[in-house]
């Protein structure tokens, strides 16, 4: 008992201050908001560039439609690509210069259109202020799945795995623009692998927001 007291009198000064500093200082209370926006139905409407190719370079549009099951994972059902081949500086002049045409296969490989179908997850959700005038909401997100990819061959349709991120900017409930960064790893056969990257703007509409 005689040990037990001269420990309380040990600590009871600290104890009063701390009670003190907790009284003068009651501390802050911490919260998350909620999202603002929310997406359900998703139309995507993009155009881009395959921009990897030394050869030839593509202007590609897209559509696709995405369903999102929550905040943080969405499913993108379907997507299709088209790309609009223009041959690179290098191509002339190698033709031009050199009388040097590329190859074949160069010409084979170069990507018509793409289908295809991915999952999504957005694990981080923000906002930011521009000049203490607009505030900006924003997502980052990942994806992944899989593609049929159409080359120039006739017998060109060639499996692939596609994986990439990305960023939401919102506008507002129904409108957003993304931006898309991902590259389709082609199968072209049992020992060979093209990859495939695309960089793609793309206006968003959503439809049947949920509050």
């Amino acid at each position: 008992m005689r040990y037990a007291l001269l420990i309380l009198l040990f600590l009871a000064p600290g104890l009063a201050r701390a009670q003190a500093e907790a009284l003068e200082n009651p501390g802050a209370v911490s919260a998350i908001q909620e999202r603002q926006y929310r997406m359900h139905h998703e139309l995507l409407l993009g155009v881009g560039v395959l921009p990897d190719d030394a050869f030839y370079k593509g202007l590609v549009g897209t559509v696709s439609y995405t369903y999102h099951f929550s905040d943080t994972f969405a499913w993108q059902v379907g997507r299709g690509t088209y790309s609009y081949n223009v041959q690179t500086g290098l191509r002339r002049q190698l033709e031009r210069d050199f009388e040097v045409a590329p190859t074949a296969s160069a010409y084979e490989e170069q990507v018509q259109w793409m289908v295809g179908s991915d999952l999504m997850w957005s694990p981080l959700y923000g906002k930011l202020a521009v000049l203490n005038n607009k505030v900006l909401h924003f997502e980052a997100f990942l994806l992944g799945g899989g593609s049929v990819v159409k080359i120039n061959r006739a017998d060109g349709f060639r499996p692939a795995a596609n994986v990439g991120l990305g960023m939401r900017l919102f506008k507002g409930d129904t409108v957003s623009f993304r931006l898309d960064v991902t590259n389709n790893v082609v199968f072209t056969g049992t020992r060979n692998i093209n990859n495939v990257l695309s960089v793609q703007l793309g206006t968003a509409f959503n439809f049947g927001a949920t509050e």
